[in-house]
């Protein structure tokens, strides 16, 4: 005990002064991306401001954002205030295509009985939610800051959105858990995932980091859970269904049907001499 005591503490701070020191602050960024969410879905915390209150709730979070771009300022292309300013314009816009999003999960799933719980209970809404606002993070050039948010996200719902992903309108990722979706992924209109979908480069080297190395996926497309689709070049056209487990690295034509092969045998259990009784 008196070893650490008296070696590491000066180690940690060496070690810790090389650093960078330019980064943005986790909890703050938590905070943040909980606050905006809250604003434009007041029911989740119970709230219904007023206009006035709407107003003021604007400035303040054009105030919080500014400050988490404070560190960063020597990496912007633009000022924090501009960057603010770009961020904010967009809101309306994003605020729509949620709404879109929100309606897509009550179409398409039978348990679903109203938007409120979908924006309440839904991790594949929420996880849809904070990527659209960390996206236009990303396009302004923002470094770090767009992935903290997502990475947020990802750490309370399983889901996994890369801030650079293009996604189109009215998304659904039902269930979610395990779902992984790279960089340079595109992704269409009326697209809808299942839990544990990879769409992820084929292999990675840091001289691939510019290039288009996730899959496109076409409008109107439906992957089933667990299935992998990989490769820059591959491209699932419009209006098909990839079944469960399916593992692609080519492209598929529109309006096709993909599924994996498979035998299952079902008989009964009182067919067989020793009883089954497996211990997991």
């Amino acid at each position: 005990m008196k070893s650490i005591l008296k070696d590491f503490p000066e180690y940690l701070y060496a070690i810790n002064q090389g650093y960078c020191a330019e980064v943005p602050a986790t909890v703050p960024t938590q905070q943040f991306v909980e606050e905006i969410i809250n604003f434009l879905f007041p029911f989740r915390v119970k709230r219904n401001f007023t206009k006035k209150e709407i107003k003021q709730k604007l400035v303040d979070l054009i105030m919080r954002l500014g400050e988490l771009l404070v560190p960063l300022i020597p990496y912007l292309k633009e000022k924090p205030d501009i960057i603010c300013s770009r961020f904010f314009d967009e809101l309306p816009g994003n605020y729509k295509m949620m709404l879109d999003d929100a309606n897509a999960f009550t179409k398409f799933d039978p348990a679903s009985e109203s938007v409120e719980e979908v924006i309440l209970c839904y991790p594949g809404f929420f996880s849809i939610a904070v990527y659209r606002l960390a996206h236009v993070l990303y396009d302004l050039q923002v470094p770090v800051l767009p992935r903290v948010m997502t990475e947020y996200a990802h750490s309370i719902t399983g889901v996994d959105i890369h801030p650079g992903a293009r996604i189109g309108k009215s998304f659904f990722i039902d269930h979610g858990t395990g779902t992984v979706i790279g960089e340079t992924t595109l992704i269409g209109d009326n697209v809808k995932i299942y839990q544990g979908v990879t769409l992820g480069a084929l292999f990675v080297e840091k001289k691939l980091a510019k290039k288009k190395r996730h899959p496109t996926i076409e409008d109107n497309v439906i992957i089933y859970a667990r299935s992998t689709i990989l490769g820059g070049e591959t491209v699932i056209g419009h209006d098909t269904v990839i079944g469960g487990n399916v593992w692609l690295t080519e492209s598929v034509p529109p309006n096709s049907v993909v599924y994996q092969k498979h035998k299952t045998i079902v008989r009964e259990s009182r067919d067989n001499k020793d009883l089954i009784n497996w211990v997991i």
